[in-house]
C-alpha cells in the first residue's frame, strides 16, 4: 500500500470543509439559482449548466479565486492587516444582503470549527468570510495556493449543482454528467485568476445579483439565498 502523506491528509481535510453538506452549512444557499429557476429563467440541465457556467468563467475566476489566492499569500506572508484588507475586500464584492449572509454565516461556522482542529484565528476579521478562512486553513494545513484553489472551486460547484438537483429538480445521473461537463471549465477559471492585477478583481453578473434580490422577497422557498 502506498505511503499516506500529511499533503493527502490536508487534502481531505480541506474537501470536509468545503462539503456543501458539512460542516459550515453551505447546503442552505442557493445563490440566486432557487429564485433564477422559479422564475422560468432556467428550465432545463442545459439552462443550469449555461448559467453556472457563466458564473464559473466570468464571476468564481474574476472575484473568488483571485481573493483567495490573495489571502493565502497574506497567510504566508503572516501579514494580517493584509488578511483583514482582502476579508473585507469580499465582502464589499457580495453585492446583495443574501450574498453576505452566505458567506458571513459560513465563515461565522468555519470560525467556531477552526480552533477546535488547532487553528488560531486572527482577531481582526471582523465578520470574517469563510473565503478568508478557508485560505488561512489551506496555509496552515500546508497546502499550496493552487490546490487550495481547487479545492474551493470543486466545492462551489457542488454546493450549485446539488442546489439545481433539488429545485429543477434533475435526476442522479443528470446531475453527475452536469457535474463532470462544468468540471471542465475551472482549469480555465483558475487560469485566469492568475493573470489577474488588483485592480482587475470583480465582475458584473446583474441578472445574478437579480436572482438574488428577488429571492429575499420569494414567497415559498427551500433556501436561505
Amino acid at each position: 500500500m502506498p505511503a499516506f502523506s500529511t499533503t493527502d491528509a490536508a487534502l481531505l481535510r480541506m474537501m470536509q470543509l468545503g462539503s456543501p453538506a458539512l460542516p459550515v452549512g453551505a447546503y442552505a444557499f442557493s445563490q440566486g439559482l432557487e429564485y433564477a429557476i422559479d422564475a422560468n429563467w432556467l428550465r432545463s440541465v442545459d439552462d443550469v449548466h449555461d448559467w453556472l457556467q457563466h458564473q464559473i468563467l466570468h464571476g468564481l475566476a474574476s472575484v473568488d479565486l483571485p481573493l483567495l489566492m490573495r489571502l493565502w499569500q497574506a497567510s504566508a506572508d503572516h501579514d494580517m492587516r493584509a488578511l483583514a484588507y482582502w476579508n473585507a475586500y469580499v465582502l464589499a464584492c457580495r453585492e446583495t444582503a443574501e450574498f453576505r449572509l452566505s458567506e458571513i454565516a459560513t465563515g461565522e461556522a468555519l470560525a467556531r470549527l477552526l480552533p477546535q482542529l488547532g487553528i488560531v484565528l486572527p482577531d481582526n476579521l471582523q465578520p470574517p468570510t469563510f473565503l478568508a478562512l478557508f485560505a488561512l486553513a489551506a496555509h496552515r494545513w500546508e497546502l499550496s495556493c493552487e490546490q487550495a484553489a481547487l479545492c474551493y472551486a470543486w466545492s462551489w460547484l457542488e454546493n450549485h449543482v446539488m442546489a439545481a438537483t433539488k429545485i429543477l429538480p434533475l435526476g442522479q445521473t443528470q446531475s453527475q454528467v452536469l457535474l463532470m461537463k462544468l468540471q471542465t471549465a475551472i482549469p480555465e477559471a483558475l487560469g485566469h485568476a492568475n493573470t489577474l492585477e488588483d485592480f482587475q478583481l470583480g465582475s458584473s453578473l446583474p441578472a445574478l445579483a437579480i436572482a438574488s434580490i428577488k429571492h429575499e422577497t420569494q414567497y415559498t422557498r427551500l433556501f436561505r439565498s
